[in-house]
């Protein structure tokens, strides 16, 4: 019974966080609104994947139409978290082999629309510099409210700064005392000579207490410290915790042993170009 209330409590505990992060990217764009995101990271296992999910899954919920795509060529797993089989996918679209109306299929969420890919695409790169794919991102931007494209690791691979030119914004998902700084700027740097807006990092499997987020800063130095004593400055964006409470909380920026909390939110920087 306390296993069944403790994982209950971490879910309310994502889907907050996942609606926070959601509230940041929205706030940020208000004059221009940001109907396209890529969401990657700078090396695998950071978790991009899951805050691709919950940040959709978040926007459903709003009552917004979103379209969650597989764009990871690489190494798909979407498919399998949402539970669905989809009988066509990114590269049937884009060979007029299949409508899109056919490779797009519905979710246990309403209003969440998913867009899978084929396995063993050749050349996922060259596919995604094309300007049929271009057409492609377009042609999603008007048939939803959101579009979000799960992407791989920059540090691995170049399709996401590839498609980073695409769309509206790019968020870097980072895992805290995993992720190393140097994969971390070298990624975002990366990011920027492609051009990309990075509008800012969310942080993943960040420990709090309760169903309470914490706000946590990183200062160029890589040093971890509370909102109220950070500064801004250049670098890799500022990774800010979503919080259930805009007033934050004190208490230690070392990790609580007692929750373990999968995502955190986002910095705010950056302004959609």
């Amino acid at each position: 019974m306390a296993k069944k209330k403790k994982q209950s409590s971490n879910q309310l505990e994502i889907q907050n966080a996942a609606k926070t992060l959601f509230a940041n990217i929205r706030f940020m764009s208000v004059d221009d609104p940001i109907k396209s995101i890529v969401i990657t990271s700078s090396v695998p296992n950071e978790g991009k994947s899951t805050v691709s999910v919950n940040l959709a899954q978040a926007i459903a919920t709003s009552g917004k139409q979103v379209l969650l795509v597989e764009a990871d060529m690489r190494r798909r797993s979407l498919a399998t978290m949402l539970g669905v089989r989809p009988s066509a996918g990114l590269y049937a679209v884009l060979t007029d082999a299949a409508p899109l109306n056919v490779a797009v299929t519905g979710t246990a969420t309403p209003n969440l629309h998913f867009l899978d890919t084929e396995p063993n695409i050749p050349n996922p790169a060259d596919l995604i510099s094309s300007k049929r794919f271009g057409r492609l991102v377009r042609t999603l931007e008007e048939r939803y409210d959101y579009v979000i494209f799960d992407m791989p690791p920059v540090g691995t691979f170049v399709d996401a700064a590839i498609l980073s030119t695409l769309v509206d914004a790019t968020v870097m998902v980072v895992r805290p005392n995993q992720t190393k700084r140097a994969e971390l700027t070298g990624a975002y740097e990366q990011l920027q000579k492609a051009n990309a807006n990075v509008i800012g990092v969310c942080a993943t499997f960040v420990e709090g207490s309760g169903s309470e987020y914490y706000y946590a800063y990183y200062t160029n130095s890589g040093e971890r410290v509370k909102p109220e004593s950070a500064a801004g400055g250049s670098g890799v964006p500022a990774a800010a915790m979503a919080s259930g409470s805009r007033g934050g909380r004190g208490g230690s920026p070392e990790p609580s042993a007692r929750s373990q909390t999968p995502y955190g939110g986002m910095s705010q920087r950056g302004a959609r170009r």
